[in-house]
C-alpha cells in the first residue's frame, strides 16, 4: 500500500505528500525490524527526490539521517561452542548481509541524489560518513578500502581516525600500515593535503592516548616523507621517493594508481598512456 499510494502521489506531482508517506513508512518498518521493507521504502524516497528534482538541503538530509539511525546495528557473533549454534550463526550472517545491503543501497542512492542536486559534486559529506560507519560496523569482510573511500569524502576526520585505530587493534599483522597509507593516499589523490596531514596527527594522538603502538615500516616512512615533500612542492624529491619506496608502494596494487593521481594533482604530471607508448615504439621502429 505504501508503494502504490506513493507512486500515485509522484505521478500526480504531489512530491511533498509522497515524501511524507515514504519517510513515515520506512521509519515504521525499520522500527518493527522489517529491514527489507524499510530499505525499499527508503530507496523509493530517494527516487521521489530525484523525480521531483528536490534540492539537497538540511531538512531533507535530516529525514535521511533519521531513517539511517533506525537501521539495526547488531554485532555478528563470532564464537560458537556447540554444533546446535551453526544454524543460529547462519541466520545471523544472513541478517547482517540483508542489513548491509539495504542500508548501503539507500545511502548510495542518497549520495548520488545529493551529488546531482547539492553543492558537492562528490555527494554530501554527511551521507558519506554515514555509509562509511555502517559498512565498518556491519560488513562481514572488514573492507577498509570501501570504508576509507567514503570517509575521505565525509566530514568527520576524528571518527575516521577512531575507526582506523579500532581496525589496527584487531587486524592481521601487516594490515595496519596498509590501512593508514591507503587513507592518507586517498586524501592526497583528491588534492587534500590538509586533511591528510590532520588525519596522520589525529591517528598518532589517538594511538598514544590508548597506549597502543603506531606501526613502524618502510611504507609508513614513505607516507611521512611524502607529506613533508608535498608541503615543499619539490617534484624531484617526489620522484626520488617513488623510486626508493617502490617495493613498499607495490604492496597494494591500488597504491600506484593513487600515487599517479597525486603526481597529477600536485605537480601537473600527466599520466602516460600505455597505448600511446606502444604506438610511439612502433613508429620509431618504422
Amino acid at each position: 500500500m505504501y508503494k502504490s499510494i506513493s507512486a500515485r502521489y509522484v505521478s500526480a506531482q504531489r512530491c511533498a505528500e509522497a515524501l511524507d508517506l515514504l519517510h513515515s513508512g520506512a521509519c515504521l518498518q525499520l522500527k518493527q525490524g522489517e529491514v527489507t521493507c524499510g530499505s525499499e521504502l527508503a530507496v523509493m524516497l530517494v527516487d521521489a527526490l530525484v523525480k521531483g528534482k528536490i534540492p539537497c538541503d538540511p531538512e531533507i538530509l535530516d529525514r535521511i539521517r533519521k531513517i539511517y539511525k533506525l537501521f539495526p546495528q547488531i554485532p555478528v557473533p563470532s564464537n560458537f561452542a556447540v554444533e546446535d549454534d551453526v544454524q543460529e550463526l547462519t541466520e545471523a550472517l544472513g541478517a547482517a548481509k540483508t542489513r548491509l545491503h539495504g542500508c548501503s543501497s539507500f545511502l548510495k542512492a542518497a549520495i548520488k541524489w545529493s551529488a546531482e542536486f547539492g553543492a558537492d559534486k562528490n555527494g554530501d559529506p554527511q551521507l558519506h560518513t554515514m555509509l562509511a560507519e555502517y559498512i565498518y560496523s556491519e560488513s562481514l569482510e572488514m573492507d577498509m578500502a570501501k570504508v576509507s573511500y567514503h570517509f575521505v569524502r565525509g566530514n568527520n576526520l576524528k571518527k575516521f581516525a577512531n575507526t582506523l585505530v579500532n581496525f589496527m587493534s584487531k587486524c592481521y599483522p601487516g594490515e595496519d600500515d596498509i590501512a593508514i597509507a591507503r587513507a592518507i593516499l586517498m586524501y592526497l589523490s583528491m588534492g587534500n593535503l590538509q586533511d591528510a596531514s590532520s588525519l596522520m596527527e589525529e591517528l598518532k594522538k589517538q594511538v598514544q592516548a590508548q597506549e597502543l603502538e603506531f606501526p613502524v615500516s618502510d611504507l609508513i616512512q614513505f607516507i611521512n616523507l611524502l607529506l613533508l615533500t608535498l608541503e615543499k612542492e619539490t617534484l624531484p624529491l617526489f620522484n626520488a621517493l617513488r623510486v626508493k619506496y617502490k617495493p613498499s608502494i607495490d604492496r597494494e596494487p591500488a597504491f600506484n594508481e593513487l600515487v599517479c593521481d597525486i603526481a597529477e594533482k600536485f605537480y601537473g604530471v600527466q599520466r602516460r598512456n600505455p597505448f600511446q607508448d606502444m604506438f610511439g615504439d612502433m613508429l620509431k621502429m618504422m
